[in-house]
């Protein structure tokens, strides 16, 4: 009698290679691509429910069937961020003189721009708590002057051109949708104006801007529209020397 338990574990062992393959493949990354893969979150999807899905924008979603609707909330997504913001991500990161290191990052917002398919009645006081936050970042950087105008500079510009965008909400000439509905509407914002050194890891500041803006945890991640982005930056903390060397 054959255990189909026994077949199962021998069909596995072939397909997942050794931790000496894996290892192997390693070596013929560089740098940055290991790092690529050490830092790409990956949050756990769930479906999404029938009746829930008649309400996502169709021109933000992939096209193909759209009977099973996969998605993560922004929360899921965050999570992925926690350890990396505990104790930092590690790589492998091979050195000009051939030795080999596992270097730690640990992540930081730098910037983020939501667009929702519905627009928030709290977004006023989301932009005037993000006034409050930069303002307070101000405070305590050692940036110049300069620096700090330049930063302020690129948020207003980012959000007059949206404003401007978001003004052209009629149908064109050739019956076209109107950017709005392409685009959406803006949810929240935040840029990051203080210095490296006064910064907190991602985690904690997601965690201290959700108090006032609960959707950075609860938003899902069909109903944001292609315009969303976000960028973090990754400082060195630490590296500890491979064994090998």
């Amino acid at each position: 009698m054959v255990d189909v338990r026994d077949k199962e574990r021998s069909s596995w062992s072939v397909l997942t290679p050794s931790i000496a393959q894996q290892q192997q493949q390693q070596q013929h990354y560089s740098n940055l691509e290991r790092f690529l893969q050490c830092a790409t979150p990956s949050p756990p999807s769930k479906f999404l429910p029938q009746s829930c899905i008649h309400d996502l924008n169709s021109l933000w979603q992939p096209p193909g069937s759209k009977d099973i609707v996969e998605y993560f909330t922004l929360g899921d997504l965050w999570g992925c961020y926690d350890e990396w913001s505990a104790y930092g991500a590690g790589t492998q990161v091979v050195l000009s003189c051939g030795e080999t290191i596992m270097q730690y990052y640990v992540p930081y917002l730098s910037a983020i721009q939501i667009y929702s398919n519905k627009p928030v009645v709290a977004s006023r006081n989301s932009r005037e708590y993000n006034d409050v936050v930069q303002f307070e970042s101000d405070c305590w950087s050692d940036d110049s002057m300069s620096d700090r105008k330049l930063s302020r500079s690129l948020s207003n510009n980012s959000s007059k051109t949206w404003d401007t965008i978001s003004e052209d909400s009629s149908v064109d000439h050739e019956g076209s949708l109107s950017k709005r509905d392409k685009l959406g509407y803006l949810h929240f914002q935040y840029f990051e104006i203080s210095s490296p050194y006064w910064r907190v890891p991602l985690m904690e500041k997601v965690t201290e801007l959700a108090r006032n803006n609960p959707g950075l945890i609860t938003l899902k991640n069909v109903d944001l529209s292609p315009a969303t982005w976000m960028a973090v930056a990754w400082y060195p903390i630490y590296h500890i020397p491979s064994q090998g060397n």
